[in-house]
């Protein structure tokens, strides 16, 4: 897969992101307006690039702050009025809808990319090339703590190493879909592991660990290649391996999942904040792939902006994730707003 554009950097930490909100640093910046983003650390590469190429169109005269607190620490800036738009790597929630709600803080929901959410052991590991379902529930349910703690428990023809594990925090929306996905009830999870919403706290932890294994976006995966070795995944029908292909014909399951941005619509009442909902929704399909998600069909993105101009809000979940969700679902549910 080629990039369109030169590669851009991994993703940056939390830190860096609340020193400077990654706006292109320029003297007209200063009394710009500022549109805030916040949420998904899986999102973040994909609205950072977005928030880079749009400040560089306005040459400064309009500044996009992208933070990282995951998807529930999204939610709770965007339902109490702090941000315009959250990165959320999985729908809203009901108890997010119901405090939106409460403050009276109405949105569209705009599906923006695919992630094939990854398993990843360090490339030491010579042993691991695939994982079933039963094994990755296996290792991460709550019943697995001090009683799952080396490859051979997993399974007796690994080695007794110990297994180090690495995965999202309770805040991201990559812990509730995996924990569903794996477990079989979202937020159900084993507690003795090394948990971050930020994605490049994991890819340090099992890069340098040869025990390791954990789980994040498929971004992540990609832009670490030599310091990182994907698990395919079986799911009953033979082990698939992530990639852009095994998403787009929906046979890697049940880790393929979309990802999203909520608009507020009171923000949209600020001009540049609509021009960046266009802007975003006209350059998807090219910044997606550039940073290693699987972009959406066309008529999603042309969707998303005919849901503005029809002022169709609210979202298509009902308050509830959907585990194996392929592309083309995804858009016949959009459709229903």
């Amino acid at each position: 897969m080629m990039n369109l554009k030169p590669k851009r950097p991994a993703p940056a930490s939390p830190i860096l992101a609340l020193v400077c909100g990654f706006a292109v640093a320029t003297p007209a910046t200063a009394a710009a307006p500022v549109i805030r983003v916040d949420g998904s650390s899986t999102v973040f590469p994909i609205t950072e690039a977005v928030a880079e190429e749009f400040q560089k169109a306005h040459k400064g005269n309009v500044r996009v702050t992208v933070g990282i607190s995951g998807t529930g620490g999204g939610f709770r800036k965007f339902c109490r009025g702090e941000i315009d738009v959250a990165n959320a790597s999985r729908p809203i929630q009901k108890k997010e809808m119901d405090d939106c709600a409460k403050t009276g803080v109405r949105y569209y929901e705009m599906p923006v990319a695919y992630d094939a959410l990854t398993v990843i052991v360090n490339p030491e590991n010579r042993f691991v090339g695939s994982l079933t379902v039963a094994e990755l529930r296996k290792i991460w349910e709550p019943s697995a703590q001090g009683r799952i703690s080396t490859w051979k428990d997993v399974n007796p023809a690994w080695p007794a190493q110990k297994i180090m594990l690495y995965g999202a925090g309770a805040d991201s929306g990559t812990f509730d879909y995996f924990t569903e996905a794996i477990v079989g009830k979202a937020r159900s999870s084993r507690g003795d592991y090394t948990a971050s919403e930020d994605d490049n706290v994991l890819v340090r932890g099992v890069s340098g660990d040869r025990g390791a294994l954990g789980y994040f976006g498929f971004a992540y995966y990609a832009e670490n290649r030599r310091k990182l070795k994907a698990v395919a995944i079986d799911n009953g029908k033979g082990p698939v391996a992530p990639t852009p292909e095994t998403v787009e014909n929906g046979t890697y399951q049940p880790l393929s999942r979309p990802v999203f941005i909520y608009v507020s619509e009171k923000s949209l009442e600020r001009p540049e904040l609509r021009e960046f909902v266009d802007f975003y929704m006209n350059n998807a399909p090219q910044l997606v792939r550039e940073v290693k998600y699987i972009p959406l069909p066309a008529r999603a993105y042309t969707g998303n902006l005919e849901h503005l101009a029809k002022r169709k809000l609210g979202t298509v979940f009902g308050g509830q994730s959907e585990v194996g969700l392929t592309i083309d679902e995804l858009i016949k549910r959009e459709a229903q707003i």
